[in-house]
Order: structure tokens, then sequence, then C-alpha cells
């Protein structure tokens, strides 16, 4: 699996300036964990504290919103973010407008989720 960036169209949305979104290809290759702590690796958080309780909503949705801002890698999104748990929360996510777009034109079902 190789995750884009562009769009069907060419166009790449960024995360931040300079930088690309990371989409995947599809949302069932997303297989990471539902339960349990994860810690995210110092390339997506560099907080002392990375560690998230997959159990509390709030360090979910926290965890999720790093993780596709941050990554640059598509092995990320497929260890860390799972696809079923990304459509249930994707409107409550706080994500950049690049970020958004990107999954959205992707995915044209994240934007009725």
């Amino acid at each position: 699996m190789q995750a884009v960036s562009p769009t069907p169209t060419g166009v790449a949305f960024l995360a931040r300036p300079g930088r690309p979104a990371v989409v995947a290809r599809t949302l069932a290759e997303l297989a990471g964990p539902t339960q349990g702590v994860v810690e995210l690796p110092v390339r997506l958080m560099w907080n002392a504290e990375r560690t998230f309780d997959l159990g509390d909503p709030d360090q979910l949705l926290w965890m999720y919103e790093n993780v596709l801002r941050e990554t640059t890698r598509a092995e990320d999104l497929r260890a860390l973010i799972n696809g079923r748990t990304l459509r249930r929360v994707w409107r409550l996510l706080n994500l950049p407008r690049g970020v958004r777009q990107a999954w959205e034109s992707r995915h044209r079902g994240l934007r009725a989720a």
C-alpha cells in the first residue's frame, strides 16, 4: 500500500506549509488499535507525554489529530489509525483545513460521516 497526498486531480493539500497531507488509499487498510494505551513516536508528538489511552474519548481524538496532522509515512497511518474508528470520530477531529480536505477528497464517505 502506498499513501497518497495529491487528489485525483493532482492537487496536493498541505498539512502545514510545505508539507503535503498523507492520506491512505483505503480506510480498510487502517488497522490501528481500538483499545489499550498507545505511545506515539517522537516524530509524531514532541511532547514528553506521548501516551494515549484509547478508552478515553478525548485522548483518542488528540492522538488521531496528531497522527493525521504530523505523519509523513503511510505506515504510521496503518499502524496507528483504525478505519472504522476514524469514520466514527471524523467530525469531532480538530484538523488543519488541508488535512481535512485531503482526506475528504480521497474518501468522500468521510464528508457524510
